[in-house]
């Protein structure tokens, strides 16, 4: 598999390239080898979620070569993979697939410059080298086990010789000469650049520059080197050696590396102040890679709006990024540990843990919470000698314990807990530390976002009807859906109204706008219609006196409404509307078509405002549909054109069900499910008397 992933890399004129395998259990792509690139940049794409937005998600999911032609169709196709990937390059993920589904991916990018088009034959390439991926792994029969960390495939061989005119040539240029391979490695030094580097020549060869000299491991260099190697733009930076020496670096990238020139700064160029040097780091990923997967992490988790995304996100995002089994999210309320959500725990275990206060000796939570300093527990003995119950409650190994911190005060916790001991590395705590600040910000927000939720909810709930009323003659079924954005607050409204023991009203309206603005006003437009349809008005009366109310409170809303009043004796209704849509009637013999209503203005414009009544037969089996404008606004086609399509619909589908129609029509018309506006819809369906 390695060698076939070289052979892509070479073939297809590619700089990088990666193989993803898919880890069913956790629905985690994982990258088991790469090549182009050294190791620790590739870190913070090692795992990648199968259900989230992604290249080589989207090429497994769909079973497709999927192309991105550059940065800009990155960003806007997928936002997070840019904020974490910010360098101009192409990119391709073929699927490589198994028996009888998609296995994992063959992950391929190339630099600037390139065509950002892929040829057919190209795609062809690419193509075939997924499928002889894909005929390595149905040989081998089981699937392959995934290792830790990927493997790092040499896809050009290391090759330091150099010709002898070439190097007297470098020797004579002022300055240093470093050649690096697209790997990283450094493959040729002179006398001069050894010298600047204040490092003999022998310990640079076959190394990554940032692990032979500890002052250029920083995330500021390493984005120069990334920028160099991904996009192969030259670039230049200052650097200080210790103790005070500054130094340009001057990269030059073309397909078989990168050529670094080194000289001394002009003192005029010099920064004004020296920058600490920072320490150099015994383990784990270089500090560009953290400083990536936390830009990655933090443009995952501003897509949370509410708690329960907060809990998914990190779910779905952070537990497979860090290897971890197991999550626990709380906050500190009324002094005690609320769990708002977990996952990897039995839930009587998270019944055991719910509800603690803050000073338990249950588990060291609450200590994180009053100290704000995280706690890393690498096995159960560790975690016995302060907590003892704690390991025999959950039968986890090792418990990373985060504070989650906003302005200097505590509001929670964050557990990751592991199912067997795990050793946590500098730059994991240091990841992880910082990982809890953002945790925190989209906690903090979810909280509020959720409470303003709520109280929209209630709100608009106890302006609606809480049941409709049962009437001789007639089935009826409402629903009420808020816009799929904002907070699930509006002015639309229905209700039904039994006036005797053979008439019924209907009504339904819209308050413009999406605010508890809107809902106030809808609920005062509820009740005057109520109020007049109740006292005996005809419904061009219950229009204008609803009328004459909204115009004494002088609204800055405009309202539509129609208001129907059914005899379900005589067999007809009379409707009256102020500018709203037409309903549509279904008759007996399943002839559909809205009904023609001579409209009013909008209420709460004019006062002496008419609106004309119509009345029209109403048979038994008849069945009518009222809706808001937010059933037919679709954006991108016209609204006579939807009204058109879902009367052809109603026409033509099982009417029997009216709380499954109501599903029906609405899929109908938002098969994605992303209406824009809110959706009130009743329908009405006469039937015989039962005396």
């Amino acid at each position: 598999m390695d060698r076939a992933l070289a052979t892509a890399v070479r073939r297809t004129g590619a700089a990088v390239g990666g193989i993803y395998l898919l880890d069913a259990r956790q629905q985690v792509l994982c990258l088991v080898a790469t090549g182009g690139l050294p190791p620790e940049y590739a870190d913070p794409w090692t795992r990648i979620v199968l259900a989230t937005q992604d290249p080589v998600a989207d090429a497994v999911r769909e079973d497709r070569l999927v192309w991105v032609d550059g940065l800009e169709e990155l960003a806007r196709r997928y936002p997070r993979a840019a904020a974490a990937q910010p360098y101009r390059f192409c990119m391709a993920a073929a699927p490589v697939r198994g028996t009888d589904t998609c296995r994992g991916a063959l992950l391929l990018l190339w630099p600037a410059g390139r065509s950002p088009r892929a040829g057919h034959r190209e795609r062809a390439r690419m193509t075939h080298a997924a499928h002889r991926i894909s005929g390595l792994l149905k040989a081998a029969g089981e699937p392959p086990a995934i290792p830790e960390q990927p493997r790092v495939v040499q896809v050009r061989a290391l090759d330091t010789r150099a010709p002898q005119a070439a190097l007297g040539f470098s020797e004579r240029l002022p300055g240093g000469s470093l050649a690096l391979d697209t790997e990283g490695r450094v493959v040729f030094v002179t006398s001069g650049a050894a010298r600047l580097l204040d490092c003999d020549a022998a310990s640079l060869l076959g190394r990554l520059p940032w692990q032979a000299l500890p002052w250029l491991d920083d995330p500021a260099y390493g984005d120069k080197y990334r920028t160099a190697l991904l996009s192969r733009e030259p670039v230049s930076f200052h650097a200080l050696r210790p103790p005070g020496t500054w130094l340009d670096f001057y990269l030059f990238p073309d397909p078989d590396g990168i050529s670094v020139r080194v000289i001394e700064t002009a003192l005029a160029d010099r920064p004004p102040t020296l920058a600490p040097v920072r320490p150099p780091t015994a383990t784990g990923p270089a500090g560009v890679s953290r400083l990536y997967r936390l830009m990655h992490l933090s443009a995952v988790l501003t897509e949370a709006v509410g708690v329960r995304d907060v809990v998914d996100l990190v779910a779905a995002e952070i537990l497979p990024a860090f290897d971890a089994q197991g999550l626990v999210l709380s906050v500190a309320d009324a002094g005690r540990l609320k769990i708002t959500g977990y996952r990897g725990y039995r839930p009587e275990v998270i019944a055991c843990l719910d509800g603690l206060p803050l000073d338990t000796g249950i588990t060291p939570a609450g200590k994180v919470i009053a100290t704000g300093v995280p706690s890393f527990v690498t096995d159960p003995d560790e975690m016995a000698r302060n907590y003892p119950q704690a390991p025999r409650i959950s039968g986890k190994q090792a418990w990373a314990f985060l504070p989650l911190i906003v302005s200097g005060r505590p509001v929670g916790c964050c557990i990751l807990s592991y199912e067997r001991p795990h050793t946590f590395t500098a730059d994991e705590r240091a990841v992880l530390t910082s990982l809890a600040g953002l945790i925190a910000q989209a906690m903090d927000r979810a909280r509020l976002y959720d409470a303003k939720h709520q109280l929209a909810h209630d709100l608009q709930q106890a302006l609606l009807p809480r049941r409709l009323p049962r009437v001789d003659g007639l089935d009826v079924a409402a629903r009420y859906l808020p816009a799929s954005h904002g907070m699930d607050i509006g002015g639309d409204f229905y209700d039904v109204i039994r006036l005797d023991h053979h008439t019924a009203a209907a009504v339904i309206g819209d308050v413009q706008g999406h605010s508890a603005a809107a809902a106030a006003l809808m609920g005062q437009v509820r009740t005057a219609v109520h109020a007049h349809a109740t006292a005996g008005a005809t419904p061009d009366q219950v229009l204008a006196r609803t009328n004459r109310v909204l115009t004494d409170v002088e609204p800055d809303l405009l309202v539509s409404c129609l208001y129907a009043h059914l005899d379900l004796t005589g067999h007809q209704i009379t409707l009256a509307s102020a500018g709203h849509p037409p309903p549509l009637m279904r008759r007996p013999d399943g002839h559909t078509a809205p009904l023609t209503v001579d409209p009013g203005p909008l209420l709460g414009i004019h006062a002496d405002a008419v609106y004309p009544p119509t009345t029209v037969p109403l048979p038994v089996h008849t069945l009518l549909a009222l809706y808001t404008d937010g059933l037919v606004e679709v954006p991108g086609r016209e609204t006579d054109d939807t009204t058109a399509g879902l009367t052809d619909h109603l026409a033509r589908t099982d009417v029997s069900d009216l709380g499954r129609l109501i599903d029906d029509l609405v899929h109908h018309s938002w098969p994605q499910g992303r209406h824009t506006d809110d959706i009130a819809l009743l329908l009405l369906r006469t039937r015989p008397r039962r005396r």
